[in-house]
Protein backbone atom coordinates (compact mmCIF):
# COMPACT_ATOMS: atom_id res chain seq x y z
CA UNK A 1 0.00 0.00 0.00
CA UNK A 2 1.36 3.31 -0.79
CA UNK A 3 1.28 5.50 2.20
CA UNK A 4 1.51 9.72 1.81
CA UNK A 5 2.02 12.05 4.64
CA UNK A 6 2.85 15.36 5.87
CA UNK A 7 3.86 17.79 8.66
CA UNK A 8 0.63 20.26 9.95
CA UNK A 9 2.40 23.12 7.91
CA UNK A 10 3.14 21.30 4.24
CA UNK A 11 6.84 22.26 4.10
CA UNK A 12 7.35 18.17 4.42
CA UNK A 13 5.34 15.73 2.21
CA UNK A 14 6.81 12.27 2.34
CA UNK A 15 5.37 8.64 1.02
CA UNK A 16 6.34 4.84 1.02
CA UNK A 17 5.00 1.92 0.51
CA UNK A 18 3.92 -0.53 3.25
CA UNK A 19 2.57 -3.82 3.84
CA UNK A 20 1.75 -3.42 7.31
CA UNK A 21 -0.58 -0.49 7.24
CA UNK A 22 -2.85 -0.89 10.21
CA UNK A 23 -2.48 1.55 13.06
CA UNK A 24 -2.45 -1.29 16.21
CA UNK A 25 0.42 -0.48 17.92
CA UNK A 26 -0.29 2.19 20.50
CA UNK A 27 2.61 2.88 22.23
CA UNK A 28 3.00 4.27 25.68
CA UNK A 29 6.88 5.16 26.51
CA UNK A 30 8.13 8.30 28.00
CA UNK A 31 9.54 8.82 24.30
CA UNK A 32 6.87 8.39 22.01
CA UNK A 33 4.45 10.05 24.72
CA UNK A 34 6.08 13.22 24.95
CA UNK A 35 7.15 13.86 21.50
CA UNK A 36 4.27 12.25 19.82
CA UNK A 37 1.54 11.24 21.58
CA UNK A 38 -0.92 13.91 22.70
CA UNK A 39 -3.29 11.06 23.63
CA UNK A 40 -0.77 9.63 25.63
CA UNK A 41 0.95 7.29 23.22
CA UNK A 42 2.05 7.34 19.51
CA UNK A 43 0.99 4.75 16.62
CA UNK A 44 3.96 3.75 14.32
CA UNK A 45 3.22 1.81 11.38
CA UNK A 46 6.31 0.27 8.98
CA UNK A 47 7.33 1.01 5.61
CA UNK A 48 10.11 0.24 3.21
CA UNK A 49 12.97 2.09 3.97
CA UNK A 50 13.88 2.02 0.19
CA UNK A 51 10.60 3.39 -1.11
CA UNK A 52 10.78 6.55 1.42
CA UNK A 53 10.16 9.83 -0.87
CA UNK A 54 10.30 13.36 0.28
CA UNK A 55 10.05 16.32 -0.48
CA UNK A 56 10.72 19.71 1.85
CA UNK A 57 13.76 17.65 3.43
CA UNK A 58 15.74 20.66 4.38
CA UNK A 59 12.95 21.71 6.84
CA UNK A 60 13.18 18.49 8.75
CA UNK A 61 15.31 18.04 11.83
CA UNK A 62 16.09 14.63 13.91
CA UNK A 63 16.13 13.96 17.83
CA UNK A 64 17.92 11.21 19.13
CA UNK A 65 16.21 10.47 22.72
CA UNK A 66 18.08 9.89 25.83
CA UNK A 67 17.19 6.30 27.18
CA UNK A 68 19.60 5.95 29.90
CA UNK A 69 22.97 6.59 31.56
CA UNK A 70 26.26 5.16 30.96
CA UNK A 71 28.02 3.95 33.81
CA UNK A 72 30.25 6.69 33.81
CA UNK A 73 27.34 9.26 34.01
CA UNK A 74 26.92 10.57 30.52
CA UNK A 75 23.94 10.47 28.60
CA UNK A 76 23.23 7.13 27.19
CA UNK A 77 21.23 7.86 23.25
CA UNK A 78 18.80 5.66 20.83
CA UNK A 79 20.30 5.19 17.79
CA UNK A 80 16.84 5.33 16.59
CA UNK A 81 16.17 9.02 14.58
CA UNK A 82 12.84 10.94 15.30
CA UNK A 83 12.18 12.43 12.25
CA UNK A 84 9.75 16.03 12.59
CA UNK A 85 9.65 19.19 10.72
CA UNK A 86 11.64 22.13 12.26
CA UNK A 87 9.05 24.77 11.57
CA UNK A 88 5.86 22.76 13.00
CA UNK A 89 7.10 20.01 15.35
CA UNK A 90 5.05 17.76 13.46
CA UNK A 91 6.16 14.16 14.06
CA UNK A 92 6.79 12.61 10.86
CA UNK A 93 8.79 8.95 11.29
CA UNK A 94 11.38 7.01 13.20
CA UNK A 95 14.33 5.16 11.35
CA UNK A 96 16.66 2.96 13.72
CA UNK A 97 19.96 1.97 11.84
CA UNK A 98 19.09 -1.91 13.89
CA UNK A 99 16.63 -2.53 11.28
CA UNK A 100 17.98 -0.16 8.21
CA UNK A 101 15.44 -1.47 6.11
CA UNK A 102 12.27 0.18 7.85
CA UNK A 103 11.19 2.81 8.15
CA UNK A 104 7.70 3.76 11.01
CA UNK A 105 5.77 6.18 10.25
CA UNK A 106 3.90 7.94 12.73
CA UNK A 107 0.35 6.91 12.38
CA UNK A 108 -0.89 10.72 12.93
CA UNK A 109 1.50 11.94 10.18
CA UNK A 110 -0.28 9.97 7.24
CA UNK A 111 -2.48 11.73 5.39
CA UNK A 112 -3.75 8.66 3.33
CA UNK A 113 -6.49 6.59 4.66
CA UNK A 114 -5.68 3.98 6.96
CA UNK A 115 -7.57 0.39 7.59
CA UNK A 116 -9.70 -0.07 10.76
CA UNK A 117 -7.40 -1.92 13.13
CA UNK A 118 -9.26 -5.33 14.14
CA UNK A 119 -7.77 -5.03 17.33
CA UNK A 120 -4.93 -3.25 19.03
CA UNK A 121 -1.88 -3.88 21.24
CA UNK A 122 -0.90 -1.67 24.09
CA UNK A 123 2.41 -1.26 24.71
CA UNK A 124 4.57 -0.01 27.25
CA UNK A 125 2.27 0.23 29.63
CA UNK A 126 4.76 0.45 32.71
CA UNK A 127 5.26 4.06 31.29
CA UNK A 128 1.82 5.07 31.37
CA UNK A 129 0.86 7.48 33.49
CA UNK A 130 -2.39 7.35 35.37
CA UNK A 131 -3.96 10.36 33.59
CA UNK A 132 -3.74 8.06 30.45
CA UNK A 133 -7.26 5.93 30.07
CA UNK A 134 -6.38 2.38 28.60
CA UNK A 135 -9.06 2.29 26.18
CA UNK A 136 -8.76 -1.65 25.04
CA UNK A 137 -10.84 -3.96 24.23
CA UNK A 138 -11.60 -7.42 25.20
CA UNK A 139 -9.47 -8.58 22.07
CA UNK A 140 -6.78 -6.06 22.28
CA UNK A 141 -3.64 -7.29 23.97
CA UNK A 142 -1.77 -5.82 26.92
CA UNK A 143 2.07 -5.62 27.69
CA UNK A 144 3.98 -3.98 30.26
CA UNK A 145 6.64 -3.44 28.19
CA UNK A 146 7.19 -5.02 24.70
CA UNK A 147 5.57 -7.60 23.17
CA UNK A 148 7.45 -10.43 21.31
CA UNK A 149 4.97 -9.57 17.83
CA UNK A 150 6.71 -7.81 15.71
CA UNK A 151 4.25 -5.22 13.23
CA UNK A 152 4.62 -7.53 10.21
CA UNK A 153 4.06 -10.66 12.72
CA UNK A 154 0.77 -9.45 13.56
CA UNK A 155 -0.38 -8.38 10.92
CA UNK A 156 0.35 -11.72 9.10
CA UNK A 157 -1.54 -13.33 11.89
CA UNK A 158 -4.43 -11.55 11.31
CA UNK A 159 -3.95 -12.67 7.86
CA UNK A 160 -3.68 -8.52 6.81
CA UNK A 161 -1.02 -7.90 4.70
CA UNK A 162 -1.27 -5.76 1.54
CA UNK A 163 0.17 -6.15 -1.87
CA UNK A 164 3.42 -3.20 -1.47
CA UNK A 165 3.93 -2.92 -5.21
CA UNK A 166 6.86 -1.67 -7.62
CA UNK A 167 5.41 0.77 -9.67
CA UNK A 168 6.70 3.93 -8.92
CA UNK A 169 6.49 6.53 -5.94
Amino acid sequence: MKLQGSCHCGAVHFRLRSAHPYPFNRCYCSICRKTQGGGGYAINLSGQAASLRVEGEESITVYQAQVGTTADGNPEISPAERRFCKHCGSGLWVWDPRWPDMIHPFASAIDSELPTAPEHTHLMLGSKPEWVPLDSRPQDRCFQEYPEESIADWHRRLGLEVEVGSGSQ
